[in-house]
């Protein structure tokens, strides 16, 4: 989940006559970005400093990526930069961005560790033929996140990022690298509103493919599915689109906000075509999810 903790910007006169000073869009729009998002203009403000934000949400998702049956799951909020590291969330996971952030009105590069836990078909499984092909055990992915953020492209307020990260599962269970480049472009509406949309992809290895989407003898034995085998490549083609809601309206001053996600991804190659997609399940993936943070 994200949080509007930094979805603000300046009436259009304050516009014409400050300078705007660029951060980081909020979490889970451009990955490794810890800052304050684009407009957020000079002057005292909560995000001046050490801030932090914490909420909590609840998203509706498939039990595993290719299935079509959905389940409600905690979506926990934390974002912010203490200590000059900025800390952002991604799907399951967390980022750190360790470089100092840019002047204002400049181009900004973020990079850091990430991590993420991912547990498909770990448990929760809710197609009953998939589950007698058995449980798999669940990943700990290890990586990092960077971000390259333009500031200005479209107008004087929104920006324009360009992410890049790459993890491996250091926890025995698929051992396989996933790599996840997106796009996304953000800006603000007025002091107290923030959109951004996104387009991602994840690419995967050998490894990784084989775990999750290939079929093995004995799990057609045990479930009745064909025997498959899969490959790694290109898994998987997404976008994202984000609001956030400041509920005074001023997202300077912090506070509460809402935020809203909605996602949609197109599973391609050996993950669309396994038997656990294909024959019990459905390429086309979506994801909603809404959430309530307080930022300090």
């Amino acid at each position: 989940m994200s949080s509007a903790l930094a979805c603000a910007a300046t009436s259009l006169s304050a516009q014409d006559n400050a300078e705007p000073k660029q951060g980081g869009p909020p979490p889970g729009v451009a990955s490794g970005q810890g800052g304050p998002p684009p407009g957020v203009l000079s002057g005292e403000n909560v995000f001046d400093g050490d801030w932090f934000t914490i909420g909590i949400g609840a998203g509706f998702s498939s039990s595993y990526d290719g299935s079509n049956d959905y389940t409600l799951i905690p979506a926990p909020i934390v974002q912010g930069r203490l200590g000059g590291i900025g800390i952002s969330p991604q799907p399951a996971g967390i980022a750190l961005d360790l470089t100092p952030q840019a002047a204002r009105g400049q181009s900004d590069f973020a990079i850091g560790p990430a991590v993420r836990f991912r547990n498909d078909r770990a448990d929760n499984i809710e197609d009953e033929v998939v589950k007698l092909a058995g449980e798999l055990d669940s990943a700990f992915e290890v990586g990092f996140a960077a971000s390259y953020s333009i500031p200005g492209v479209f107008t004087r307020m929104d920006s324009l990022s360009l992410d890049l990260g790459a993890r491996w599962d250091v926890a025995g269970a698929h051992d396989g690298m996933v790599i996840e480049p997106r796009i996304a472009w953000s800006r603000p509406i007025g002091r107290g509103t923030f959109q951004s949309i996104s387009v991602n992809a994840e690419i995967v290895d050998d490894s990784f493919a084989d775990y999750y989407y290939s079929v093995s003898p004995a799990q057609s034995a045990a479930s009745d599915l064909t025997e498959f085998s899969a490959d790694g490549g290109l898994n998987s083609l997404g976008a994202t689109a984000f609001t956030a809601f400041d509920l005074d309206g001023n997202a300077l001053n912090g506070g509460f906000s809402i935020v809203s996600i909605s996602g949609y991804s197109r599973l391609v190659g050996d993950s669309a075509d396994t038997p656990y997609t294909a024959l019990r399940g459905d390429p086309n993936q979506f994801f909603i999810a809404i959430g309530v943070g307080y930022t300090f």
